[in-house]
């Protein structure tokens, strides 16, 4: 898991480097970050459930011998659509990796206190991975190409091959009943479309292509969900969708990691070219988050014991508001720190949030329906990826190129560089011109915007929890309930 959260923001500090060498225009740059958590997110529903059906520990091995063959296509591409089109498939790799690791720890766990200490430490490989990743990044492109940033996964792939082969137990349901291949593709069409919509309408406009996507989406959820209420064994279970404590966990999920992962994405393009650190100096300002996700291990159990569940997941998405409205503070300070002590409410609050709420979702099944329950999870997770650097990342371009004060007398090629992105911007008409300090300071504040807005956003995030989730030691949920807990099948 912590392989999978560096790959999903390794790239970040590499962007600079990648687009003076392959020059991608600034909706290639949003793909080239968007289309692996897109992949991931589109692909989990059914991955979960083959999971279930084939065994987690099979199909963990198998989709990590992936990831690496992915990874050295992208460290390799020789164009920016190539790139998009590795990251896709590294995105259909993770997929069926995801869901396996938090299923295995569901069936490892049965005991309620461990399995939450279990999901703690989860949790912390998986909000600070995505921390570390500009670290790993930077630490890589001080001395490397940018592909670097992806090879590096092939040596911890094969690591992993070996020891997971001797040290995994083997699980499935015994009683899978039918895979049906039209829920598989109904999952499909009802979440990638809806994202591209997302991401077409801030990027473009809304037009016919946003419309028709947007209507494909809505109508394939609606027949999804309702094939899944005639099914004896739904690939989602969406009647647990009714109980207002599982849907609230899953919100708080999504909202925690679009807030993260939105502003990360272009935190790190603001360290280097509006700042002028290095990648490595850069992903040092960033360890904070990764710091403050760990210690939300430690915290957690305090947390549940004296607030309750519902509050504690509130407060974990206040603290991590308060982080965000910090950040947009740091970014007009002159000095670094103020930027990393703004990064640790930040990483604690949504470190927090995120082991209560996937424990939430995971436990209110039974085992052996692990990996369908894990890839509920896994897909608010990669959604609320999805949709932060969509809808966040999009935002920052629109107030930057709203922000711009360029001179009437800017040449209209010039200008449309230097409107794309700051990165294009940057690269075209140098460090230290006018043009780039006038590009410097629109990003700067499309950063603050940004910040805010996803603070705002946060903060109603943490009132629907406290609202919505019970504040027990535990989340009741229908499924909480069942008696008949088969055995699982070992291998």
């Amino acid at each position: 898991m912590l392989l999978l959260a560096i790959d999903g923001t390794v790239l970040y500090l590499a962007v600079p480097s990648l687009t003076a060498d392959l020059a991608p225009g600034s909706t290639q740059i949003l793909w080239i970050g968007d289309i692996y958590a897109l992949a991931l997110a589109g692909l989990l529903v059914t991955t979960g459930t083959l999971a279930d059906r084939v065994g987690r520990k099979r199909v963990l091995l198998a989709g990590t011998a992936a990831f690496g063959v992915a990874s050295a296509l992208a460290a390799f591409a020789p164009s920016a659509e190539m790139l998009i089109v590795a990251r896709l498939l590294l995105g259909v790799a993770g997929a069926t990796i995801m869901p396996s690791t938090l299923s295995i720890i569901r069936n490892m766990f049965p005991d309620q206190a461990e399995r939450t200490r279990a999901i703690a430490i989860w949790s912390a490989a998986s909000a600070g991975g995505m921390a570390l990743g500009p670290l790993v990044g930077g630490a890589l492109l001080e001395n490397f190409w940018w592909g670097s940033v992806f090879l590096i996964n092939v040596p911890v792939v094969l690591v992993f091959l070996v020891a997971g082969a001797f040290l995994l137990p083997e699980s499935r349901n015994p009683r899978p009943g039918r895979f049906d291949l039209l829920s598989a593709a109904l999952s499909m069409l009802a979440i990638v479309p809806l994202v591209y919509a997302v991401k077409h309408a801030i990027g473009t406009g809304v037009d016919l292509r946003t419309t028709l996507a947007v209507l494909v989406g809505v109508v394939a959820g609606v027949l999804f969900v309702r094939r899944q209420r005639r099914l004896k064994t739904p690939l989602i279970d969406v009647e647990l969708f009714a109980n207002k404590a599982f849907s609230g966990a899953v919100l708080a999920n999504v909202v925690a990691i679009f807030a993260l992962m939105g502003v990360l994405f272009f935190f790190s393009q603001y360290l280097q070219l509006v700042r002028g650190l290095g990648p490595l100096a850069a992903g040092l300002v960033e360890l904070p988050t990764t710091i403050a996700s760990i210690l939300a291990v430690a915290v957690v159990g305090v947390l549940v014991t004296r607030l309750g569940v519902g509050r504690a997941v509130a407060a974990g998405l206040l603290v991590a508001a308060l982080g965000l409205m910090f950040i947009a503070v740091a970014e007009g300070a002159d000095h670094y720190l103020w930027l990393a002590l703004a990064l640790l409410p930040l990483g604690l609050g949504v470190g927090v949030a995120m082991t209560l709420t996937t424990d939430a979702v995971i436990s209110a099944v039974p085992p052996q329906r692990a990996g369908a329950a894990s890839a509920i999870a896994e897909t608010a997770y990669e959604l609320g990826a999805a949709l932060g650097i969509a809808l966040l990342g999009s935002g920052v371009t629109l107030v930057y190129r709203a922000s711009l004060d360029l001179p009437a007398d800017v040449p209209g090629p010039v200008r449309a560089t230097v409107e794309d992105s700051l990165a294009s911007a940057v690269n075209s008409v140098g460090t230290d011109s006018g043009l780039a300090e006038a590009a410097r300071a629109a990003f700067t504040t499309a950063m603050q915007t940004t910040s805010l807005v996803a603070a705002a956003i946060t903060v109603v995030a943490a009132l629907i929890a406290w609202r919505a989730i019970p504040s027990g030691r535990k989340v009741e949920t229908a499924q909480r309930t069942e008696t008949a807990q088969t055995v699982e099948t070992e291998e």
